[in-house]
């Protein structure tokens, strides 16, 4: 029988729903009934801390602790039960010119024996694969990112777990909110997309949603906050993306610099945003910034499922040779892209159809999918 070998990694940010992925990978390869449907035996190395771990590696040890794992369905058989990634991961770009080893990465492709490389990842990861295919290498993508912001695909893993988060924490949030009659300003994750932020908002219930799409006007999250008190709340939850941005200005930056993806380290605009409503309210106004909480804890049960089912889908496009390409889960059907389609693009959300610029919040009306355009007369 033909023997193959293949690797799996995962890049970027951690999230639930990689390790589910992760397990249906090996499963799936080294399924012994399906060995005889298709011919081949696969073997999986599981290749830690993303693209890092295939740089620097010593063929001649055997250690399994080092960058490369042997995986099969015993070692991986409880995984799908834990969040983050057992096999680590880095935001280590081969491309980045501090490094510039996207040809050892090849090299070191080649002397492993890897067939194929599945990379599991958000936008950073999947453009390294991206290049990687145009050097000629045989990878396929597995999108992740609990920003839901990559294109080709209506989900990507993370998400749902992230919103179960965000709505956890903001329950918890009411009680004290309430209590002393504060508003809280939650910052969410979301640098360029406001997913999370506008969809656990809306099923948080917060009051106002800001997101990146749609620049706003302090002064009328303002005039929002009063009308709330004047019609008798007793509180407010209000969820900022951190890429969330007044009219004409920037994204608050926390630390100058970026990283091996070429993303600035957001963060500080909940606090920002808390500081200018109490002071032109004088509501007493708190913020929290939930950052890593929303990447932790187990996979909820959509993230589980959607991980075996592109963990399954991608061990399908290897053994079709369909290399070059994204899984992706499309209309309700996990089906799959170009890779090159989804390079240097994102998915938004679309402010004129999912979004009420002049409330800041989700949109209220479902029927005419928006054809009437959001105007904030504030914003003009």
């Amino acid at each position: 029988m033909k023997k193959v070998r293949i690797g799996v990694l995962t890049g970027g940010g951690d999230c639930a729903g990689l390790n589910p992925a992760l397990k249906w990978v090996v499963k799936t390869a080294m399924d012994e009934r399906l060995e005889w449907e298709r011919g081949v035996r696969y073997e999986v190395l599981g290749i830690r801390d993303g693209w890092k771990g295939l740089v620097g590696i010593d063929l001649s040890s055997p250690d399994t602790q080092g960058s490369i794992v042997p995986l099969n369905p015993d070692i991986v058989r409880t995984w799908d039960r834990y969040g983050g990634t057992m096999l680590g991961t880095s935001r280590f770009s081969p491309y980045d010119p501090k490094n510039a080893c996207h040809g050892l990465v090849r090299e070191n492709i080649e002397r492993l024996g890897l067939e194929a490389v599945i990379a599991i990842g958000g936008d950073g990861t999947l453009a390294i694969t991206t290049r990687l295919s145009r050097e000629g290498v045989n990878v396929i993508g597995i999108p992740k990112t609990i920003d839901k912001d990559l294109p080709e695909t209506d989900y990507t893993l993370g998400y749902e777990t992230a919103l179960n988060v965000i709505v956890e924490e903001v329950d918890r949030l009411r009680t004290t909110a309430g209590s002393h009659k504060r508003i809280f300003v939650v910052e969410t994750m979301g640098r360029t997309a406001g997913w999370l932020a506008l969809e656990g908002g809306e099923a948080c219930g917060a009051y106002i949603i800001l997101i990146p799409e749609c620049e706003f006007s302090i002064d009328r999250v303002n005039e929002l906050v009063m009308e709330g008190r004047r019609s008798g709340t007793r509180y407010e939850i209000i969820l900022a993306a951190e890429g969330a941005r007044t009219v004409g200005g920037n994204e608050v930056v926390k630390k100058e610099g970026m990283d091996s993806f070429g993303h600035k380290a957001l963060g500080g605009v909940g606090a920002v945003i808390a500081r200018q409503i109490e002071e032109a309210t004088g509501l007493e106004t708190r913020s929290v910034v939930l950052s890593h909480l929303q990447r932790g804890g187990a996979p909820c049960a959509y993230d589980r499922r959607m991980g075996r089912y592109f963990g399954i889908a991608a061990v399908d496009l290897v053994v079709r040779e369909k290399y070059g390409n994204m899984v992706s889960f499309r209309n309700g059907k996990i089906s799959y892209s170009p890779l090159e389609n989804i390079y240097g693009k994102l998915r938004l959300v679309d402010v004129a159809t999912q979004y009420d610029a002049d409330r800041y919040n989700g949109r209220r009306s479902m029927l005419n999918n928006g054809r009437k355009k959001n105007v904030n007369k504030n914003q003009s």
